[in-house]
């Protein structure tokens, strides 16, 4: 998947930009997921103030973690992926291809 002086060409730079879109818009969700999930009874109702600000500070410290580790194994899965593809012989059952 590479053109001239190894550089890559616009099918894998497509690839690369849909992939970090998809890493990006994946992980915002999940992180709201989460931070609704967490944060979101002590926004909805009465609760003690303590608990509160408990629930808000550990949504708010949960969501970006979720974030960052979504980001990465979506990209980390994504790299593993397309070495696999690049490092296949190009003639199945050969060793070199000019054999």
């Amino acid at each position: 998947m590479t053109a001239y002086g190894g550089r890559p060409d616009q099918a894998r730079r497509d690839a690369i930009t849909v992939e970090i879109g998809y890493a990006l818009f994946s992980a915002a969700f999940a992180a709201a997921v989460l931070f609704g999930a967490v944060a979101g009874p002590a926004l909805l109702f009465d609760l003690p103030d303590t608990l509160e600000r408990v629930l808000i500070r550990l949504g708010l410290g949960m969501a970006p973690v979720l974030f960052a580790a979504r980001v990465i194994s979506v990209l980390t899965r994504f790299h593993q992926h397309t070495a696999q593809q690049t490092t296949q012989p190009s003639q199945p059952g050969r060793t070199n291809p000019d054999s």
